[in-house]
C-alpha cells in the first residue's frame, strides 16, 4: 500500500515486501530494501546517501553526495511518525520504532527503539516456536 504522496522517485531502488506500506507523505531516497508486513507512519523519511563535507575549503552544497549505503528493514517492523532513517542503516525483523526518532545507527532484530539519536529502549517478547 502506498499512501497518498509518498515519494520514492522512478522506484528503481526501491524494494518492498508483501503487505507493506508506505506512510504518507514519506520520501525514500536511494537504494532501499523494506520486507513484509511493514508499517510506516507518515512523513518518514530514509536516505541512503548525505552531503558531503570534508573540505572545508569548498561549500557543501559543491561538493556532491557520499557514497550511497543500503538501507534495509526487516519484516515486520512498525516505524513511526516522523522517522528519519540515515544512510546504511539495517533495522532487524519484528522492531519497532517510536515516532519522532532519528536512527543513525542499526539494531537487531525484536528491538524496539526512541529517540534522537535513537538509542535502545527494551526488547519485545521473542517467542520463536510460534
Amino acid at each position: 500500500m502506498v499512501k497518498n504522496n509518498c515519494y520514492f522517485g522512478n522506484g528503481r531502488r526501491l524494494s518492498v515486501g508483501n503487505r507493506s506500506q508506505l506512510g504518507q507523505n514519506s520520501k525514500l531516497s536511494g537504494k532501499i530494501t523494506i520486507g513484509d508486513d511493514v508499517l510506516m507512519g507518515p512523513d518518514v523519511i530514509m536516505m541512503a546517501t548525505s552531503h558531503a563535507y570534508s573540505k572545508v575549503e569548498i561549500p557543501i552544497n559543491q561538493q556532491g553526495d557520499t557514497e550511497e549505503k543500503e538501507i534495509n528493514i526487516g519484516n515486520d517492523v512498525w516505524i513511526g511518525t516522523r522517522v528519519i532513517i540515515l544512510p546504511g542503516i539495517k533495522i532487524g525483523s519484528h522492531s519497532i520504532i517510536g515516532a519522532g526518532s532519528v536512527v543513525t545507527k542499526s539494531f537487531s532484530k525484536y528491538s524496539i527503539i526512541a529517540g534522537n539519536p535513537a538509542k535502545l529502549i527494551k526488547t519485545r517478547e521473542c517467542n520463536d516456536d510460534q
